[in-house]
């Protein structure tokens, strides 16, 4: 067996793996295993083991990280393009980049980066769908919005009619403390039950993107809709994910 076939088998046992936690998860949490989706953590992925496990998915998803990375893969993928979500920490002056290639910025955390998004969509004339990125943790080391500041955060980018707010994302504690981890997630659902009752304009609260290879299940059962998965999938990776969400901050 070639190491591109051994590769395939291993991200198809994987996956298998993947999809199996999800429906236990839901099962025990009596959750519909449509709500949730499963999205590909592809940094550092090459484009064909990316596109082999984008094939055995029913609703291709996959999530970069990195502008360059994403730069680089975009024109690889093959037509029809996946549904591709920008995940990582955006600097505004990589915003012309990501609109290019994601259909979602799942990383948007502050004023001044939508004020720079609004202006640049007006002027490829275009829209985006976003999730707000809040700080559950509450670590100096991790981006997003404060829980307690997010809904102010949602009311100022609603005015924006160019970005479109579909939920909420958030990265949680990496701990092996599954109650602290578990607060987390709670806290992104109580902001998400906050912003749905005053029912803002412009504003959905439909996704809640929480949750890795580590604690799926804690994030399904405290409601999350988008899991991000990828060392699951395709192996380990040279240095931990601490170190891919810690951008700019290390």
């Amino acid at each position: 067996m070639s190491e591109a076939d051994r590769a395939k088998t291993d991200i198809a046992h994987n996956m298998a793996l993947i999809n199996e936690r999800i429906k236990l998860a839901c099962e025990k949490a009596n959750r519909n295993i449509d709500d949730v989706r499963l999205l590909l953590a592809s940094k550092t992925v090459d484009v064909p083991r990316i596109e082999h496990a984008l094939s055995l998915m029913d609703k291709p998803l996959m999530g970069e990280n990195r502008v360059q990375e994403l730069l680089q893969k975009g024109p690889e993928l093959s037509r029809p393009y996946p549904e591709v979500h920008f995940i990582g920490h955006l600097q505004t002056n990589k915003i012309k980049d990501v609109i290019q290639w994601a259909t979602c910025i799942q990383s948007v955390d502050r004023l001044s980066l939508a004020k720079k998004l609004q202006n640049r969509l007006e002027f490829e004339d275009k829209h985006i769908h976003v999730l707000i990125q809040v700080n559950t943790s509450y670590e100096d080391s991790k981006f997003g919005v404060k829980p307690e500041q997010a809904v102010g955060l949602v009311k100022k980018i609603s005015q924006f009619d160019r970005i479109h707010i579909k939920g909420l994302m958030t990265i949680g504690l990496f701990s092996d403390d599954e109650d602290k981890v578990r607060t987390c997630f709670q806290r992104l659902r109580a902001v998400q039950k906050e912003i749905e009752d005053l029912q803002i304009s412009n504003v959905e609260m439909s996704e809640l993107s929480m949750g890795m290879s580590g604690d799926l299940e804690i994030a399904i059962a405290e409601g999350a809709t988008i899991i991000r998965v990828g060392t699951a999938i395709f192996g380990a990776r040279q240095y931990p994910d601490s170190y891919y969400w810690n951008e700019g901050k290390k």
